[in-house]
């Protein structure tokens, strides 16, 4: 299935990584603004898997705010909530900037979170 930029960006901001792997481009880059800067594929792949494996461990309540499309750019805003045991454990208020090649592949994100 070939996915629309809004709807790969949506899928990597909720987490659901595995289905744009194909996405990415080789010489991607991802700065998580405040903690880390990873370059290329296959360090982005590996902090997806990190993220991934930490989800199966929270039960998560994401609301998105706000998605923008303009060109190869796509800006999506909101919050994230993770429950375990029944109690929040964490709660963030996140926007991630992406920007896209003409292929449709990611070619950069720039995540900003704040925990609240």
């Amino acid at each position: 299935m070939k996915y629309t930029i809004k709807e790969i960006a949506e899928m990597f901001s909720e987490g659901k990584f595995e289905g744009i792997y194909g996405y990415i481009h080789e010489n991607a880059s991802w700065e998580i603004v405040g903690e880390k800067h990873l370059s290329g594929k296959a360090a982005i792949v590996q902090q997806c898997n990190e993220v991934s494996s930490y989800f199966k461990t929270v039960e998560t309540d994401f609301k998105k705010l706000n998605t923008i499309v303009e060109n190869n750019k796509v800006a999506i805003n909101g919050t994230a909530k993770f429950i375990r045991d029944g109690e929040t454990v964490a709660f963030v208020s996140a926007c991630d900037v992406y920007e896209f090649n003409d292929e449709g592949q990611i070619e950069k994100v720039v995540s900003y979170c704040i925990n609240r």
